[in-house]
């Protein structure tokens, strides 16, 4: 008995990540949108985020399109940087579980 709810337990919390997905691309603000997607405009969303409460959102490089991110507080700590958003993806917004710099970083 222990045996199967040790086995439901560890289903429960493996397989919501095994449904994840993963977007490479840059943390910008939302009045920038795409214009944004350097390290180059890091300055310039820092205070449309912190100055003019402008919502930080997701460029992502493989299709181009700008997505709502749940967590504003992860975002902000990876603005200026290209980035790998790791999470869920519905009605253009992205339920963010994880976000780190990308491996593979443009220089």
């Amino acid at each position: 008995m222990k045996r199967t709810a040790l086995l439901i337990a560890l289903v429960l919390v493996v397989a919501p990540a095994m449904y994840a997905a993963s977007w490479t691309g840059w943390i910008t603000d939302e009045h920038c949108g795409a214009k944004g997607n350097s390290a180059d405009h890091k300055s310039c969303a820092l205070k449309c985020a912190k100055e003019h409460n402008a919502a930080l959102v997701f460029y992502n490089n493989e299709d181009k399109k700008i997505y709502k991110l749940s967590d504003q507080k992860t975002a902000l700590e990876h603005v200026g940087h290209e980035v790998t958003v790791t999470g869920d993806a519905k009605d253009g917004v992205i339920t963010v579980s994880k976000i780190e710099e990308a491996k593979s970083a443009s220089k």
